[in-house]
Order: C-alpha cells, then sequence, then structure tokens
C-alpha cells in the first residue's frame, strides 16, 4: 500500500516561518494588502512638483514643506475636476491620501481621494496666528534688539546664489564705505532646502567673532515664495542668534515674521546696505563740520582770553605798576612817621618818669639825708649808735657826715 505524503501546515504569522517552512509569495502579498488596506486616510500638506494627465487618470508628485521627501500620488479626473481652478506645478495643496497595494507587482502607491489648494488666506491666517504665538512669547520684544556698530568690521552676508539682492548690498555698501568686508554665505533661499540652509548658515556666521552683524538678504517674490522666512525654525534661530540680524527680505510691502524678530527691518537688501555702513562721503563731511566747529570755538576762545589780557593790561597796576609802589611808600613813610613820634612820644614819658623815681629815690637815700647836716655814728665794728648806752665814755667812733668821715671818741656830758 503506497504512503501519502504529509500536508504542511502554512504558519500562520511572518515570526513563525523558517527556510524550511516559508510562505508563499502571494500569501505575503496578501497579507501585506490586508494590513495596508487597514491604514485610514490621511490629510497631508505638500507642494505639487510634478503633474502629468493620462486619460481620465492624473499622477502628481507631491513635496514635503519643510523636508526632502516626495510621494508619488495617483488622483482621479473626478476628482481634479470639482476644483475652481486647475492645479499647477508648484501649487500648496493638503491632500487626503489613501494607501494602495497592488499584489500582481507588489507596488505601493497613494490614492488621492480628495486635493484642495491652499490658498493665500490661508497661509496668511497661519503666519498671522504663528506671529501671535511668538509675539506673546516676547520673541518681538523691542528690548530684545541689538544694536548694530557704527562700523563693523565684518559683515556676513547670507543670500541666494548669484543673485540680485547679493549684488545689490555689495555693490551700494561698497559705494557708500570702501573698506567694508563680506562674509558671505551663498545658499537655497526658497523651496524645501531653504529654511535649514539659512539657519546653518546663520550660525556659522553667529560663530565666528570677526562678523559683526549678519544680513539675510532675499530679493522680491511670490508670498509662497517667501514663506521660509516665516518659518518658526528660523525666527527662533534669529531669535537665539548673539550677532547682531539684518532682515532684508523682498520689498517693502512684505512682511515675513523674520522682520519682526531680526535687530533691525531694511525694506528692501539696498536698503540694508545702507544701513550696516556709514557713507563715507557723509563721515568725511562730518569730520570736516567738526573741524571747523572745533576751529570756531578755539578761535573764540582766544579772542574771549586775548580780550581779557588786554583789559588786565590796561587796569592800572599793569600799565602803570609804580602808582601802586609809590602809594605804598607813601603809606610806609607816612606810617614811620607816626611810628616815629609815636616811639619819641612814649620815651619822653617815660624819661620823665625815670627822673621822677630818681628824684624820689634820692630824696629818700642816706645822702640826702647827710646832705641836710645829719651824720651817721659808728662803732668799730661799723654798727650804728642809736643809743647813748651804746658808746661809754671813751669809746671809739667813727662819725660819717655828708663830705666823708673822721673818727672821735665817746665823752660823758
Amino acid at each position: 500500500m503506497q504512503e501519502t505524503p504529509e500536508r504542511k501546515v502554512i504558519p500562520a504569522t511572518a515570526a513563525q516561518t523558517s527556510p524550511e517552512n516559508p510562505w508563499p509569495l502571494a500569501m505575503l502579498s496578501q497579507k501585506l494588502k490586508a494590513h495596508i488596506e487597514t491604514a485610514p486616510p490621511a490629510w497631508v500638506e505638500g507642494q505639487i512638483i510634478e503633474l502629468n494627465k493620462r486619460a481620465n487618470v492624473n499622477y502628481l508628485t507631491i513635496r514635503d514643506i519643510d523636508a526632502e521627501v516626495s510621494l508619488s500620488v495617483t488622483v482621479w479626473g473626478s476628482v481634479l475636476s470639482q476644483l475652481a481652478m486647475p492645479l499647477e506645478r508648484g501649487a500648496r495643496v493638503v491632500a487626503q491620501l489613501k494607501p494602495d497595494f497592488w499584489l500582481k507587482t507588489g507596488r505601493l502607491s497613494m490614492q488621492g481621494r480628495d486635493i484642495r489648494p491652499v490658498g493665500l488666506g490661508d497661509l496668511l491666517a497661519r503666519i498671522e496666528q504663528l506671529r501671535q504665538a511668538l509675539a506673546a512669547e516676547g520673541l518681538f520684544d523691542p528690548r530684545r534688539k541689538k544694536k548694530l556698530p557704527l562700523l563693523p568690521h565684518r559683515v556676513g552676508l547670507i543670500t541666494g546664489r548669484n543673485s540680485d539682492a547679493m549684488k545689490d548690498v555689495l555693490r551700494n555698501a561698497a559705494l557708500r564705505w570702501p573698506a567694508v568686508e563680506f562674509e558671505v554665505r551663498e545658499v537655497a533661499v526658497q523651496g524645501v532646502t531653504a529654511v535649514a540652509a539659512v539657519i546653518g548658515a546663520l550660525r556659522e556666521l553667529d560663530a565666528d567673532p570677526v562678523v559683526d552683524v549678519i544680513v539675510i538678504a532675499r530679493g522680491g517674490g511670490s508670498m509662497e515664495d517667501l514663506l521660509p522666512f516665516s518659518h518658526e525654525s528660523l525666527v527662533r534661530a534669529v531669535s537665539d542668534a548673539e550677532t547682531p540680524v539684518v532682515s532684508a527680505i523682498g520689498h517693502e510691502a512684505d512682511r515675513p515674521l523674520l522682520d519682526d524678530v531680526a535687530d533691525l527691518r531694511a525694506s528692501t537688501p539696498t536698503d540694508a546696505a545702507k544701513r550696516i555702513v556709514p557713507d563715507v562721503l557723509e563721515e568725511l563731511r562730518r569730520v570736516d563740520q567738526a573741524r571747523d566747529q572745533l576751529n570756531r570755538r578755539i578761535n573764540q576762545l582766544l579772542e574771549r582770553e586775548g580780550d581779557r589780557l588786554t583789559q588786565l593790561r590796561s587796569r592800572p597796576a599793569l600799565s602803570r605798576p609804580e602808582t601802586m609802589l609809590t602809594a605804598r611808600a607813601d603809606d610806609v613813610a607816612r606810617l614811620g612817621g607816626r611810628a616815629l613820634t609815636a616811639v619819641r612820644g612814649q620815651v619822653g614819658r617815660h624819661a620823665d618818669q625815670l627822673r621822677h623815681l630818681r628824684a624820689q629815690v634820692r630824696a629818700l637815700s642816706p645822702q640826702k639825708t647827710l646832705d641836710r647836716g645829719y651824720a651817721v655814728v659808728q662803732l668799730k665794728d661799723r654798727s650804728i649808735v642809736r643809743d647813748p648806752a651804746q658808746a661809754p665814755d671813751g669809746t671809739p667812733l667813727k662819725i660819717r657826715v655828708a663830705g666823708g668821715d673822721f673818727a672821735a671818741a665817746a665823752t660823758a656830758n
């Protein structure tokens, strides 16, 4: 009896497959299709970069706004026929996409179930909403604005490759100040790479200690072309920069968010060149004015001081200095005479007092008494006899009279 071969059991999940027990390829495709079909449709935003129509089917390529990512999308003609205006390349749209998997080829495609252009009003509303949110954070506060240097050593310039904006800034700045130096970074200023490119150049220039001011310049364009300069990432990068930043985007009427966060907004790239460096002719004129004003002040000072010297020299003390000496000599002579008179008067008065005192002294002196006839009797020991008992009979005596002295002896009465 012939044996019947055993029937293989197909694994229920991919994790259970093995080299000995694989899945049939069709089974993998079926499971992928079943899994993908469970994914709900999603609304996405992007920019149309390719648009091809074949019969009643439209093949689009939609690219992300901020990244180098794109998807191919198939849209039936009935969907596009509902639009008021036909789609064009470069248009910004939101589309409802549903992934679809083809079993036979294993190809994943995106089916566009609905598509709507993003109008100018929608973009402006989004920018205004972001403007209000960033303003509430204080990113646009005037107190955060940094002052531009009077004469920068080197100017950083971020602009498009070989753009008119770059030429305008370089030419007009050189006309105003021929010695100005630039550090130029040529980057994409529109498209999906613009934001990252401008931020990279900004950070590179901000880290350079020689760069004193940074100019971000771009010529005019549509509002869609200028959208990178209203991107939140770029606005925050400018707010974080240590170096002063000048925004020179588009024309006077264009107002990207970069204008609000920059330390200085220039209406055009040409205006930016005029704002970052002084005009050498104007500065030379100011130097001449300052020199003339200084000369006038010095001349006025010299004239005032000359007049003061003339007035001082015209005073009698300087024009005829001998008068001052003569007056002082007269004063000295007068005061000398007064002093001599005073001294003589004092000397006369004191001489009279001296004669009076001398007369008093003489009147009271022993000699004066002797002159009046009195005599002084002394013993041998020169003691004065004041009582007769001191000189008994025969006592030798010395008698002093006005004219001299002589010897005598005491006798009894």
